[in-house]
Order: C-alpha cells, then structure tokens, then sequence
C-alpha cells in the first residue's frame, strides 16, 4: 500500500518549497498567496537504507522503494471554511488523504511576507485547526439532516446513526477535532465514511531558519504538537531544497557540513509512517527487491495480499528471514543454512523489516 499525505498551513508558510524538496519538483513558490492553484501531486520513494543492503546481496533487475503521495494545496487563510481566499475548494483535496502535514512558519524575514503580519506559530495552527473543524462541522451538520430525517422511522439503525452523528456536531462544534473523540467501532467506520480532516492523524512541522528566533518558535510548536498527541518535526524547507538538488555524493559533504546524519525530508517521512502506524517488509529475488508497506498488525496473508489479492486469497506459507539475518547470512541461502529461515503460517504477524516469500495456490 502506498499512503498519501496532505500538506496544509496558512500561505507563505514554505508549502511549495517544502513539496519541492520531497518531490524534487518545479513547481511555483513565489511570495504571493495562493501561487498553488490546483493540487500539486508528487509521488515520493521512501528512503530506506536496507533496501540497498538486500539487493547488494540478492543483485536483482531492479530496486523498487515503497512510496509515500505528497499533496499540496493552496495556503489556507481564516475564512477558507466559508470560501474565504480559494476556499473550499482546496479542503475537498485534503479529505482524500491519509494524514495530514501541517507546515508552521517559524522564520522571521523581511523577504517573505506573512499573511497575519507576525510570527506566532501557535495561533497560525488554530487559524487552520478552526478552519478545518468548521469545514468538517459543515459535513457533519449535512448528514446529521439527512440521518435525523431517516431517523424518523424509528428504525435501529437509523436512529444509532443519528446519535453518533450528534454527538460528532456537538464535539466538533466545541472547537474540538474529530481525532479526540472516541465513538467504537460504528463510529470509526463513520468517521471513515464522512472523510473528515480534523479525523486524520496530523504532523506539525516547524519550518525553521537558523538563529534563537526560529528555535524559540519550533520549541512553541513542538510543545503544541506533545500536548496534543501529534508527531513533530522541525527542518529548514529551504535548505531542504537545496540538498534535494545535489547528486548523493554532493548531499553527504553537504550535510556533513551542516552537522547532520540525513535530510529532514526523511524524519518528515519516518513521522508519517509512524501516525499511520505501517511497517515495512521486503522481497528480494533475481528480478527485483522490493519494500512494501502495511499496518502494524498485518498478518502474513494480509501482508501478501499488499503483493496481489491472489497471494492472500491462496496463502499457505511464509518463507521469512529477519533483516539483520538476511544480511548477516548472507541472503536466503545462508539464512536457511543456518537455521534462521523460518516457516510462518497465517497467524504470524510479519516484524518489520522482514524479508518474506510467500508460497500460495489459486
């Protein structure tokens, strides 16, 4: 499964120069509010050292990372529930997404103009928290109409449905995202249906620039993110731009410069995949090695049907190898050699970074 992530903050934020350092993109990022006219859409390999470990072993055809969708909108601006700036029509992009980036301007310059004329991270995140809410709550309201009328037949189900709808207007009409409300099971295949924002696990990402400044508003923003049970982030959009455009070798020198092991883009990757709660396993073979990513509690049959419906639809076994085995060994021919390649059945929940082939009959 690939997942996508959406990109929101106010305008002038840093959006497009953040979407084009993870895409390496060409895409506008001029300072004016809404340059973004549509969505910009970039498809991203994540970046994972094993993959290159496996295949030096396995030499296949072809390395193919699993990958991670970026989408990024217009910036949003007090209003844009209501149609405010370019309104609602950029939330509906939003909605298709699994989790939610939320870029927060932690810079000071006089070359980049802010929208409110200020600084002030945390008033920049509820602006966009209220905006999403109020969209969401817009959503909510309709179907609530909609669930009271069937409602009236007195029919169970209809009536369950009314009432959770119900208490998602009066929880959201709070001030409050759809994320903290817990509602069971009928009410997350609800939240699921209705493709809430608010209900989307979110990042905060400081976009920050180097000086006390900056560090004094990332910490405002990382407080934030810690009291609201979100991933946090801090990285420099612009130079991750700049490092997106140099080969590999120019990228460790200039990192090394910087005092860093690796891109911020790859903590902002790694943050992802932890809200959504996937893991990563791998198949290697003459034709390729491949990472492929799943849930955290994936069977090994699920974890074949990542491969084809058909490998889990006929599963029978799982031939898997640990990582630090496979590399350890030698590949699957030493794994095996030495005992440490094991048979798995349909209960076995893959481990990340498993090495897995998968035997099945259709």
């Amino acid at each position: 499964m690939g997942i996508k992530c959406g990109i929101v903050g106010l305008p002038n934020v840093g959006k497009s120069t953040l979407f084009n350092a993870l895409t390496s993109a060409s895409i506008p990022a001029e300072n004016y509010p809404f340059c973004t006219i549509d969505p910009n859409v970039g498809v991203v390999g994540v970046p994972d050292p094993r993959l290159a470990a496996i295949a030096a072993i396995a030499k296949p055809a072809e390395v193919v990372p699993t990958i991670i969708e970026f989408v990024d909108i217009a910036g949003l601006v007090a209003g844009a529930s209501k149609g405010e700036g370019l309104g609602n029509q950029f939330l509906a992009h939003i909605r298709e997404t699994d989790a939610i980036a939320h870029l927060v301007r932690c810079f000071e310059s006089d070359d980049v103009t802010h929208v409110a004329g200020r600084i002030d991270p945390v008033a920049d995140i509820e602006t966009i928290e209220t905006e999403l809410m109020l969209a969401d709550l817009e959503t909510v309201t309709r179907s609530l109409e909609k669930a009271a009328r069937n409602a009236k037949t007195g029919e169970k189900a209809a009536l369950a449905r009314r009432d959770l709808l119900a208490r998602l207007a009066d929880w959201l009409g709070a001030g409050r995202p759809a994320r903290g409300l817990v509602l069971g099971e009928p009410g997350a295949k609800l939240l699921g249906e209705l493709r809430l924002i608010t209900a989307k696990p979110v990042m905060y990402v400081a976009n920050v620039a180097e000086g006390p400044a900056g560090a004094s508003a990332a910490d405002r923003v990382e407080a934030y993110a810690a009291a609201h049970g979100a991933e946090f982030v801090a990285i420099s959009a612009a130079i991750e731009a700049e490092i997106a455009t140099l080969d590999a070798g120019e990228q460790t020198e200039f990192l090394g410069g910087l005092g860093l092991a690796e891109p911020g883009l790859d903590r902002v990757i790694r943050a992802a995949y932890r809200l959504l709660g996937l893991k990563t396993f791998f198949t290697a073979g003459p034709k390729e090695v491949r990472a492929w990513t799943v849930p955290k509690a994936a069977t090994a049959p699920e974890a074949a049907g990542a491969i084809h419906t058909d490998f889990e639809r006929g599963f029978i076994r799982a031939e898997v190898v640990a990582y630090d085995d496979y590399v350890a060994l030698g590949g699957e021919h030493g794994a095996r050699e030495a005992g440490r390649l094991r048979l798995e059945g349909r209960s076995y929940v893959v481990a990340e970074g498993d090495v897995c082939h998968f035997r099945f009959k259709v």
